[in-house]
């Protein structure tokens, strides 16, 4: 049944990370054909923001060292986005000469996992970012900022909001359109993730700028994904299958899978544009093609009923 819940919005824009959030994830490396085909079969499913890859350096992603023969073989249409995540100028050189038209750059609210992910300080990689972001939107493309560790830190523990805001308000400064808050290993609850964006809001960056991305390591990203809906977000990044993990967090259980949002968001009524069946159908393909199950509930509550009526599931 769909039953509304007043003070939400009407429609909510899916960003879907599994592609690159998801298969950077993975211990072997995915064949092209195969994320290629990922893509496509999310993309048949309605979803029309889809994060494909990294230009990072393959030594230190070697799941996404195919980036360039990926966005090569990609169907291309003009109601498809394919953000890709730039770490430094020298990706930014590939992304443009593979013809992107947006970007992502990975920054974070603490000192320890800025050094250990990006082996810079936050002002380091905030002066590491400041060139990127200049010269991509010289190049009119459209650019996103990730921060994470927005509600704990597994080194640092609690993250007080005050230094989340202070990082992000800097971010947003260097000329970012969109700021994606990550609760990277998922500690977040309903009251902190509300009273994050309200912070957030009074300093300037109201909710039309913003999007939500949760992990489910604690049960929680469905419930925190709520409270920032009821706080105004309409973005909300999730990873078809519940791809990907963090490796901070024991028994950390990834990103919030897409059919898990993609089923709360239509029994509340919201548009999303996506199909869950065929949704559900694609994410049954690749975890065969990754030799083990789903972790989305939808996912195995569905696997059934998909498996017996979809068509394409080989």
């Amino acid at each position: 049944m769909r039953v509304p819940l007043s003070g939400l919005p009407g429609r909510v824009t899916i960003y879907e990370v599994g592609p690159r959030d998801g298969l950077q994830n993975e211990k072997a490396v995915v064949p092209v054909d195969v994320k290629a085909e990922f893509v496509t079969r999310l993309a048949g499913a309605g979803l029309r923001t889809i994060e494909t890859t990294s230009f990072v350096h393959p030594e230190w992603v070697p799941q996404l060292a195919d980036a360039e023969d990926l966005l090569d073989v990609l169907p291309r249409s003009p109601d498809l986005r394919y953000p890709v995540l730039v770490p430094n100028e020298r990706g930014l050189d590939r992304a443009l000469a593979n013809g992107v038209t947006e970007i992502a750059v990975f920054g974070s609210a603490t000192e320890s996992f800025a050094r250990r992910n990006l082996n810079r300080t936050v002002d380091e990689s905030l002066a590491m970012f400041a060139p990127v972001i200049e010269r991509a939107h010289a190049e009119g493309l459209w650019v996103r900022a990730y921060i994470s560790m927005v509600c704990g830190d597994p080194w640092e523990g609690d993250v007080p909001i005050e230094q989340v805001v202070s990082v992000a308000s800097r971010m947003m400064d260097l000329g970012c359109s969109q700021l994606s808050l990550g609760d990277t290993i998922g500690v977040g609850t309903p009251g902190h993730v509300t009273a994050l964006i309200e912070a957030l809001g009074a300093a300037g960056i109201g909710t039309e700028r913003l999007a939500v991305h949760f992990h489910d390591t604690y049960g929680q990203a469905l419930a925190n994904t709520l409270a920032a809906l009821r706080a105004g977000v309409t973005v909300v990044d999730a990873s078809a299958g519940g791809l990907g993990g963090c490796p901070y967090a024991e028994s950390a259980t990834g990103n919030l899978p897409t059919e898990d949002l993609v089923w709360m968001l239509r029994g509340l009524g919201i548009e999303t544009g996506v199909d869950l069946d065929e949704l559900v159908a694609t994410s049954l393909w690749m975890a065969r093609r990754l030799g083990r199950p789903s972790p989305s509930r939808v996912v195995q509550a569905l696997a059934p009923e998909v498996s017996g009526g979809a068509r394409g599931l080989d």
